[in-house]
């Protein structure tokens, strides 16, 4: 690292080295920062390259201090953007890239300086799994999660709240990956349908990563039964200037859209999984999460065999026969339906150590489902199983055969 020197075209350096980045596509993150422009209320600009309709562009997120606004641009006339800026606007610059990082700060004078960091290896127990900083999907900065109460008014993680935050980006980078899986076109709308959204955690989470981070159109609807939740939710949308972002008072059962791309249902109490799964299977839906709980319609039905009499006896274990059973048989339906499927445990949203998730991505290929039919008729017979609720949804459908 060298230390900071005086030089004559430090802008212009600095500028060369940002279409290079860009050009070269090693950028990482552009910085905009110590604002002194006519807007009060604007903090810093925070840019990242992004990928619209197969053309590089650069997205640029005004960071206010209560909303966000983002701007998706060409390169070429993101460059001449960053130059406008520079030093009339904003009075330092912070490129980050695979080289390393280049930081531009102009005094008080108008003088620019401009200081180096070359990018370091990876220290060995880093690579090791060691000592590795956990990646974080979203920024503690980010407008919302001050307004939801997960930050202060300095946008530091109230302590109480550092496992919602936890929470938070982890069912991020879930939906990161099924989205790298899924049947989509790059850059095509998204249609997001989030089940049971509570006060709007996830829900604000999921909107802000598609459009901000991803920079992708998106549509999220939040649907919950208290009404007091969904006016709560419909203000800081409002507030926070989130567009595309509505909340809607309903469940499952009286909220059915006509198509969507992305299905979530999370902490379903019992048969309202059986209807979230069937609503994102019947709409078509490329991503399915799931988040089951409070297993009923099964254990009644179960029979145990003879063989398993003994270890069923105890209360505990039918109880959890019978929740291993109905998840399964979810799991299997979707894969009938042309889904590749995962079930894991997720951490916990509602501070409990029981949480599972229901992960389906939408094949790009449809496959004969008849072998994998058979075999779910053969589990249902081994347990003595006569009606499961998704299967009914689905046979009532012409989803799966009668």
């Amino acid at each position: 690292m060298s230390s900071p020197t005086p030089a004559p075209d430090a802008r212009g350096q600095f500028l060369g080295l940002l279409a290079d980045a860009l050009h070269g596509q090693t950028l990482t993150k552009l910085v905009l920062a110590r604002h002194v422009g006519a807007d009060t209320t604007l903090e810093r600009i925070i840019a990242k390259p992004v990928l619209l309709k197969q053309q590089p562009c650069l997205s640029l997120v005004y960071r206010h201090q209560t909303r966000d606004i983002t701007r998706n641009l060409p390169l070429d006339d993101a460059l001449a953007l960053v130059a406008e800026l520079l030093p009339g606007s904003f009075r330092n610059a912070h490129l980050f890239s695979a080289e390393g990082e280049v930081q531009l700060g102009f005094s008080k004078k108008g003088k620019p300086q401009l200081q180096r960091h070359a990018a370091q290896a990876p220290r060995a127990e880093a690579s090791a799994g060691h000592d590795r900083e956990k990646k974080r999907y979203l920024e503690l900065s980010r407008p919302f999660l001050r307004d939801l109460g997960v930050t202060d008014a300095q946008g530091a993680l109230i302590p109480s709240m550092s496992r919602k935050w936890k929470q938070i980006n982890k069912f991020i980078e879930v939906f990161e990956h099924a989205l790298g899986s899924a049947p989509l076109t790059p850059g095509q709308p998204l249609r997001v349908a989030d089940f049971g959204s509570g006060k709007g955690y996830l829900t604000f989470a999921m909107h802000d990563y598609l459009r901000n981070t991803l920079g992708r159109e998106a549509q999220v609807t939040g649907v919950e039964l208290r009404a007091d939740m969904v006016q709560l939710c419909n203000a800081a949308a409002a507030r926070l200037e989130h567009p595309g972002l509505v909340f809607e008072c309903g469940d499952v059962r009286s909220v059915v859209p006509a198509a969507i791309e992305v299905m979530i249902a999370l902490h379903a109490c019992d048969v309202a999984t059986d209807y979230a799964l069937h609503t994102g299977i019947r709409c078509g839906a490329s991503i399915i999460m799931c988040s089951p709980c409070c297993h009923k319609q099964i254990r009644p039905q179960l029979h145990s065999p003879s063989l398993l009499q003994p270890m069923l006896q105890y209360g505990l274990h039918l109880g959890q026969q019978a929740e291993m059973l109905t998840d399964s048989l979810r799991a299997l339906y979707l894969e009938a339906c042309g889904y590749d499927t995962k079930v894991f445990e997720f951490i916990s949203l509602e501070h409990t150590n029981k949480n599972k998730m229901i992960l389906a991505v939408k094949r790009r290929q449809a496959a004969d489902n008849t072998a994998l039919l058979e075999k779910i008729d053969q589990l249902k017979a081994f347990y003595g199983i006569q009606e499961h609720c998704l299967e009914s949804l689905l046979r009532a459908d012409s989803l799966i055969p009668a």
